[in-house]
């Protein structure tokens, strides 16, 4: 029987990818051949993997990641169920890799059966293949509103009878009460499974912490597994964007970079490596005001490019980018961001909506983009500034160029770049080459750096396994894990 663990969290955001990411590191390094997996992500930030029919398939950018930690080579069984938020009320599903419809808001009681199935079947694919799963829940398992239709938390620990820890947020405030009440709102068969916790991003001397961790053992009968401390160096590609924060670099003369921030933000990791860089501050600007001292303006991917456009213009961040590109500053456009810089953006088919809209992009590349509904997913590479590159490509566009000269599967005209690929700047030679551009472009000095963003990757995975081994059980872990979860009490009102 394949060992197993589920890491759910009290709240959405806790850290249970961390977490899961941690651990599977950790486990990797005992030897034990480890899978990532997570039921159902709900995340516009999605990378390209292997799919199960030979092709390229489509999977939450935080699987893939862990998949990096364990050491395996991510596939789309990791994250069978992606929905990508199309709307309030909407989003797009993608299923094993694979477009597969909508689905609406009304839908979540009752209303994914199908998707739980397949779901589970990925899941006990993975298990025949693997010594160890480590799952990631979403949310929290005391959304019992949900209950019945889970099957990402409680339902798929019952499916396998699946030992679960909960993970809590100790830097929101009210971490004892959270932890407690995710147990005690479940039914008697789901706590059944909770083995016990872990307190993530905690500041201070631990040693404050021990009375209220020692009680909240007694109360629960269940153990606390460890501490993990906040640390700012603990930096992963994240799966949504709840903290666009952008980073700064240490130097007073660094080249500004302002990156849109779009209401249908995706793939926004792709200026992660920018952030790296230490002559480079990386700023999200949701407003004109925000671009007008930037050296280089990014529109980054959307799922919603039309109703994205519309947001822009309503903002006023149509004129300004077109401002800063007119003063001959750089402007860089990646998937539906370089789609917005083109002449015209067409829907025949309803792919974003409305079918049969038509509307004008920013008229900043002579480029025509039609969607259509077949998704298009690569892993391109080539070259372009002199300077070697790769990415990915996950999108419904299809682009007609005109005069522009070719750039990364997209266009450039003068100061005016736009790429189909999502990624390229993790290549260090490509992004020194386009900084370098950028700023000279935008009249300031750049020295380039030494930076590797790859290796910076790797870093981070290895600080992340090395924490949870110093400050977490991973041992005891692994063994509930094989054997599953102990005997422990069930609380009210659960009881």
């Amino acid at each position: 029987m394949t060992a197993s663990l589920l890491v759910a969290g009290t709240t959405s955001d806790a850290g249970k990818s961390v977490v899961t990411t941690g651990l599977c590191q950790a486990f990797a390094r005992r030897g034990i051949k480890v899978a990532p997996f997570k039921a159902q992500n709900m995340s516009n930030n999605s990378m390209v993997c292997a799919g199960p029919d030979g092709g390229f398939a489509e999977i939450g950018r935080a699987q893939w990641i862990q998949a990096l930690a364990a050491r395996a080579v991510p596939e789309a069984a990791m994250n069978p169920i992606l929905l990508k938020p199309g709307g309030d009320q909407r989003s797009h599903v993608v299923v094993m890799g694979k477009p597969a419809g909508e689905i609406s808001s009304a839908e979540f009681i009752g209303g994914r059966t199908h998707l739980a199935e397949a779901a589970h079947n990925a899941y006990d694919d993975l298990a025949s293949r693997y010594d160890l799963v480590v799952s990631e829940g979403a949310g929290s398992p005391a959304e019992i509103n949900l209950r019945a239709g889970d099957y990402v938390n409680m339902g798929l620990a019952r499916h396998a009878d699946i030992p679960t820890i909960v993970v809590g947020d100790i830097d929101r405030g009210g971490v004892f009460a959270a932890m407690y009440g995710t147990v005690a709102l479940l039914s008697a068969e789901d706590q059944r499974l909770i083995a016990g916790f872990v307190v993530n991003k905690f500041r201070g001397d631990e040693t404050l912490l021990k009375p209220g961790l020692d009680q909240l053992e007694r109360l629960t009968g269940r153990r606390v597994f460890g501490v993990l401390p906040w640390s700012p160096d603990v930096w992963l590609d994240s799966e949504d964007a709840l903290d666009l924060a952008g980073r700064r670099s240490a130097g007073g003369q660094a080249l500004k970079v302002a990156v849109v921030r779009l209401p249908r933000i995706s793939n926004f990791t792709d200026v992660d490596a920018l952030g790296l860089e230490p002559g480079v501050d990386v700023v999200f600007a949701s407003d004109a005001r925000a671009i007008t001292d930037a050296d280089l303006v990014v529109l980054p991917g959307t799922r919603a490019t039309i109703s994205d456009l519309d947001w822009l213009r309503s903002r006023g961040l149509d004129r300004a980018i077109a401002d800063h590109a007119a003063a001959g500053r750089p402007v860089l456009g990646i998937c539906g961001g370089f789609q917005m810089l083109g002449r015209s953006v067409v829907d025949p088919d309803g792919v974003e909506g409305s079918a049969g809209a038509l509307v004008d992009g920013l008229g900043l590349l002579d480029v025509e983009t039609t969607f259509a509904a077949e998704k298009v997913l690569r892993l391109p590479s080539g070259s372009a500034l002199g300077a070697v590159a790769s990415g990915y490509e996950i999108h419904h566009g299809r682009i007609t160029r005109g005069d522009a000269e070719e750039f990364l599967g997209g266009a450039r005209s003068g100061n005016v770049f736009g790429t189909m690929w999502h990624g390229s700047l993790e290549s260090d030679e490509f992004r020194r080459a386009f900084l370098a551009e950028a700023a000279a472009l935008a009249g300031r000095k750049y020295e380039p750096s030494s930076v590797s963003f790859p290796e910076r990757r790797e870093s981070r995975l290895d600080l992340l396994g090395d924490l949870v081994e110093e400050r977490l059980d991973v041992d005891a872990l692994l063994g509930i894990a094989m054997t599953g979860a102990p005997s422990v009490p069930t609380l009210s009102p659960g009881a």
